[in-house]
């Protein structure tokens, strides 16, 4: 089982990569984010609405933060997850993406 303890190591090395710039955009913004973040998350989660095949309803969860999105989520391949993020990326106003959607069936 020791050899599971770098997993959880480099695991948690991509959660605090993640959290601290949004702890950095939580002291800029205030808890109800910052202007036009509500509006970035309707336009991605819109975008996302008209390519089912990207990412079904329900199973892709959109927040922003700053103009940075985080997607959250499982899908059923790659592809998807890929093509998750290239959608968002189309959205007005996005500054960066955060792909945190997980794949179903990543070892097959």
């Amino acid at each position: 089982m020791g050899t599971f303890k770098p997993l959880y190591a480099v695991a948690f090395g991509f959660v605090l990569t993640a959290a601290l710039p949004a702890c950095a955009a939580y002291e800029k913004c205030g808890f109800r984010g910052c202007p036009g973040d509500a509006q970035i998350t309707a336009d991605v989660r819109a975008l996302l609405d008209k390519h089912p095949g990207a990412a079904p309803p329900g199973t892709v969860s959109v927040q922003t933060l700053d103009g940075v999105v985080y997607l959250y989520g499982v899908v059923d391949t790659d592809l998807m997850r890929q093509e998750a993020e290239r959608i968002a990326l189309q959205a007005p106003n996005v500054k960066k993406v955060v792909n945190s959607i997980g794949v179903l069936n990543a070892g097959k």
